[in-house]
């Protein structure tokens, strides 16, 4: 399969979450050298790393548009929740050892893209008003930095 290249135009213009979504793209390329080698143990890994790294992002992502009040917000969590189920069905496949990589990486690369460039996009700017998020680290900002060890540990 072919790895998935950062572009552009996946930017949302909030560095938290563009930095996210590269870390994404690279465990999702990692997934796809891990299926390559056909090394299952390393498959599972990068699958697992990859879905709790995803769920984190989500996690991260509604705090952030909870905070700025964003009107669909829920609409927005609905979409991770049923995307949540979906990976936790590949993990469970994964865990009673079927290799899974394949399907997931063929899911991901299509949802993740129209994700970013759909759902995601349409958050970004009342994000950037209300909490002042720009494309600049938001070192200034104490209560990003604390989300973000909540969130990520």
């Amino acid at each position: 399969m072919s790895y998935l290249h950062w572009s552009d135009d996946l930017n949302t213009g909030i560095s938290v979450i563009d930095s996210q979504h590269r870390r994404i793209v690279d465990l999702i390329n990692q997934l796809n050298t891990s299926n390559d080698s056909g090394d299952h143990e390393k498959i599972n890994a990068v699958l697992a790393e990859l879905i709790d790294y995803t769920l984190s992002h989500f996690a991260f992502e509604e705090e952030l548009q909870l905070k700025a009040e964003y009107p669909f917000f829920k609409a927005h969590k609905r979409v991770h929740e049923v995307f949540a189920k979906r990976i936790a069905q590949f993990q469970i496949r994964a865990n009673n050892g079927e290799n899974v990589a394949t399907e997931v990486l063929s899911l991901l690369r299509i949802w993740l893209v129209n994700h970013i460039k759909g759902d995601d996009r349409d958050y970004v700017d009342i994000v950037k008003k209300t909490l002042g998020l720009q494309a600049t680290e938001p070192k200034d900002q104490v209560w990003v930095v604390s989300l973000l060890k909540k969130v990520f540990g």
